[in-house]
């Protein structure tokens, strides 16, 4: 079967003609980063929106792409119509456009994304269909970009002309035909001279993270010491390619720079192994601001890019669960509450009023990276005025037991310029088994979480079991790996 330049295809190949070589000879080396979720979400935004337009005819996707095409042509033929899918071939170029309006007098285009904006390879996307279908002779009048608004708060059914933008770039799509036609050229040009042993020579550059993280970053820099400049944290990336320009790709080539201090700091406890640093006066100051009764909270949640359940926004954090481990009084025994929701069902309401429940007012809250878990809190509160008061009470309270590690009043090289949990945990307990994410049996970080809570619909009920029992699990761990950092700090400054 032939093998033809897909409008994917083009776009990976907008961001670096190496990822097509790399897709055809090197797929092995691939790593996936995106969750089976985000996917799924995709999928279902692509699907409403054939909505938008009212009745449509779909040409089902076919390995035989001629087949498509020839399908595209006989309903072209019915105009006017609506057709999801169209495809067509031009030059060994195919695309299918997403919703193809089909009039008496032309067509228009509208290519659907399901993000909240636009950006650069969207364009490049709806531009590569144009030059398609203008070549094949259609009169295209129009090209458009359909992409979720944010800014859509579902009340009751919902309103498709509300929560889809829909935005023309006609003309910015014109501008770019000859950009597209060269590009084709040098796409064939380059994967016809590169064949499977004789793999492309390509330098590393922001295009490796721009638009989207590429999934040969590991491969492609393999070159690279172990500590080099793109595992110093915090720093921007294009100081870091700037430096990788200028040759200067390992710590040792860095330790000397006039550069930010706590880029210094990384690289002089990595090089030179060094001992903890341990600011017992400032860790004592931020252990002052906590006091009895203390709780260590922990929300996970999902997010739908299309709004289920009413007061939401497409992508809004929604809590499904939550971990509270608790000491009453100095001394006193460590205690555990959770909630998980059911699956299926907008699980706010009941988490919230079981949330006011297990947590009294007027005590001290800690999280960890505190602005995930305030921002959770007041969106409860803002949807649930009678919970209002109590919650934002709740949130009024809460400190962040990240400080002493972002602001490095505690730091240690295993940290490698991290402070999230993560990585704070291991590098405190690293010889603890039952502090490792890595045993847990089901869920091991958040994004896992989130696939496998909106995965329990579809599953029996031995394998909902085995699975809730799973997220409850890795969430305890989450709070009760706060209590273990709170104990170390205690520790460090002497308190019993």
């Amino acid at each position: 079967m032939e093998e033809y330049l897909t409008k994917s295809k083009y776009c990976k190949a907008v961001q670096c003609n190496k990822k097509l070589w790399l897709d055809k000879y090197k797929p092995e080396q691939k790593i996936e980063n995106t969750r089976e979720s985000v996917l799924e979400d995709g999928i279902k935004v692509g699907q409403l929106a054939k909505e938008l337009f009212g009745k449509y005819e779909n040409i089902e996707y076919s390995y035989d792409l001629e087949s498509m095409v020839k399908e595209t042509a006989r309903l072209l033929e019915k105009k006017p119509n609506v057709i999801t899918e169209a495809s067509f071939i031009f030059d060994n170029n195919f695309c299918s456009v997403d919703i193809l309006k089909n009039e008496i007098d032309g067509v228009e285009i509208y290519e659907v994304k399901s993000s909240t904006g636009i950006n650069d390879i969207n364009i490049d996307d709806a531009s590569y269909q144009y030059y398609i279908l203008n070549n094949l002779g259609l009169k295209v009048k129009k090209v458009c970009i359909v992409h979720l608004n944010g800014d859509y708060v579902r009340h009751g059914n919902l309103e498709l002309d509300k929560l889809f933008c829909t935005v023309d770039i006609t003309e910015d799509v014109k501008e770019k035909q000859q950009e597209i036609e060269a590009k084709i050229k040098e796409i064939n040009d380059y994967m016809g001279k590169h064949n499977k042993e004789d793999e492309p020579a390509k330098e590393l550059g922001m295009y490796c993270f721009k638009p989207y993280e590429c999934e040969y970053w590991n491969y492609c820099s393999r070159h690279l010491p172990k500590n080099n400049i793109f595992k110093i944290k915090i720093m921007h990336l294009d100081k870091k390619f700037k430096y990788y320009y200028e040759g200067k790709t390992s710590f040792e080539d860095m330790q000397y720079e006039d550069i930010n201090p706590k880029y210094l700091e990384q690289i002089d406890f990595e090089i030179n192994n060094k001992e903890p640093k341990i600011e017992v006066d400032k860790i004592k100051t931020f252990m002052e601001t906590l006091s009895y009764p203390i709780y260590f909270l922990d929300f996970e949640t999902f997010e739908q890019a299309i709004p289920e359940y009413d007061n939401i926004s497409p992508y809004m954090q929604i809590p499904f669960q939550y971990s509270l481990h608790y000491i009453e009084k100095k001394k006193g025994p460590l205690q555990h509450k959770e909630y998980l929701a059911k699956e299926g069902v907008d699980p706010r309401r009941k988490l919230a009023e079981r949330l006011v429940s297990d947590i009294p007012k007027d005590v001290c809250v800690t999280a960890y990276n505190m602005g995930f878990e305030k921002r959770v809190i007041k969106e409860l509160a803002e949807i649930f005025p009678d919970l209002s008061e109590h919650l934002l009470n709740i949130r009024e309270n809460i400190k962040d037991l990240m400080e002493p590690f972002s602001k490095r009043y505690y730091y240690v090289k295993e940290m490698e310029g991290y402070y999230t949990i993560k990585y704070v945990l291991p590098a405190l307990f690293p010889d603890d088994p039952k502090l490792d994410y890595h045993n847990l049996p089901v869920v091991h970080n958040g994004g896992e979480a989130t696939d496998i809570f909106l995965s329990l619909k579809g599953k029996t009920k031995e394998e909902q079991e085995v699975l809730r029992n799973g997220l409850l699990v890795y969430c305890k761990l989450d709070t009760y790996a706060m209590v273990k950092i709170w104990e170390k700090l205690k520790e460090v400054i002497g308190e019993e």
